[in-house]
């Protein structure tokens, strides 16, 4: 009999999928030195989290930079500031602006919405049933972007900026023999839980596009050979 991952996703989602909501969590900047801050610790704060510094102008608040969790002792959090890339474009001009002390952190920013990279169509399915509570950025929509590039092996900046573009926080990655939900900005694993295995495999990952292929002045656009082994390496891989 084919093996799927159905009943044991629905078990975890039965047993977790209610809390795994990573609702939005807001405190305010304690203390700032040089490129991080410190904000009060909370148990809804993950390390490797991410979110948005919040600045207000008057009676309007902007968002002026992203902020990742990088250590919590219990009594605080400690963030580092990044730029916010969704701001990085013509419509929307980065604002110059340096957070402060009394500015808001917004972490788990956009955390109901993930982009999704699993095998087949069937772990697709059941991925999706398990967490009805998420949504899911449907895979044609990177699969699409991948082919345009000509990039038959996403890699991390690839995923950012569908995520970007798409408006998720989040990305869910299947595996055999587990599933992660990490931060799109950092990779960072934020809920890891033990799956069923792989009965087949489509690459790059499971997406109705079709041709998704390369083209010979792209030297670092090679085809992938084996899904686990990539995805391991992107979610393991440190950022210089």
């Amino acid at each position: 009999m084919k093996r799927i991952l159905f009943a044991i996703f629905l078990s975890f989602a039965s047993a977790h999928g209610a809390s795994f909501s990573m609702s939005e969590y807001a405190a305010q900047i304690d203390g700032i030195d040089g490129a991080t801050a410190t904000i009060k610790d909370s148990k809804d704060i993950i390390i490797g989290s991410s979110g948005v510094v919040v600045h207000a102008f008057g009676a309007d608040e902007s968002i002026i930079a992203r902020a990742s969790v990088i250590a919590k002792d219990g009594v605080n959090a400690t963030v580092r500031f990044e730029v916010f890339d969704m701001l990085a474009q013509r419509a929307f001009p980065l604002p110059g602006v340096a957070p402060k002390v009394g500015d808001i952190v917004l972490l788990n920013y956009l955390y109901d919405r993930s982009l999704i990279v699993v095998p087949n169509k069937d772990i697709y399915e059941e991925v999706v049933k398990a967490f009805p509570r998420m949504t899911f950025i449907h895979p044609d929509i990177v699969g699409a972007y991948l082919s345009y590039e000509y990039k038959p092996n996403p890699s991390r900046d690839d995923f950012r900026k569908m995520c970007a573009a798409s408006g998720a926080g989040l990305i869910f990655i299947g595996l055999d023999g587990r599933g992660v939900f990490a931060d799109c900005q950092s990779f960072k694993i934020l809920k890891e839980f033990k799956t069923g295995e792989v009965e087949y495999y489509q690459l790059p990952f499971y997406t109705r596009v079709r041709d998704i292929d390369t083209v010979f002045w792209k030297l670092d656009a090679e085809h992938i050979n084996n899904y686990d082994a990539y995805y391991d390496y992107l979610l393991e891989q440190n950022d210089n």
